[in-house]
């Protein structure tokens, strides 16, 4: 059994309701424990996710977050340095599942973030459950 660190940025509440419903149950359908974490933004999601590994507590992370392009370039930067944070700590070994929603509204992150529609955060829970797995084969 895998203890599964969720790290999630909260700044949509009813959307991460909707990733982390997903997320706590395909993580809990797989037979795995999961722990919660909040951090400000969707920039502060791979600091955290470095944070918990040193601590050897957690065998895998899912990243969770919603970013919606607003009217200036504060959306590329978030989006593309979160992803490009979170790439970095998976290159480095770390399984992550990455579930930071970036989309141009609210209704593209409706239909990503609900279960019963795209599922994006049972998606990302996942994604990491098949990179630890991995990891374990290969390791």
């Amino acid at each position: 059994m895998a203890k599964i660190l969720i790290v999630e940025a909260r700044f949509y509440d009813h959307l991460n309701d909707m990733l982390l419903d997903g997320a706590r149950a395909a993580i809990e359908e797989a037979g795995h424990k999961h722990e919660t974490i909040t951090v400000p933004g969707a920039l502060e999601i791979p600091a955290a996710v470095a944070l918990a590994s040193e601590s050897g507590a957690y065998d895998a992370f899912v990243a969770l977050g919603v970013v919606i392009r607003g009217e200036t370039y504060h959306f590329e930067i978030v989006a593309g340095e979160s992803a490009r944070g979170l790439m970095a700590l998976s290159m480095d070994g770390l399984p992550i599942g990455n579930g930071i929603l970036t989309t141009e509204d609210e209704a593209q992150a409706i239909v990503r973030a609900d279960r019963a529609q795209l599922d994006k955060g049972g998606a990302a829970a996942k994604a990491a459950l098949a990179m630890l797995a991995l990891k374990h084969r290969f390791g």
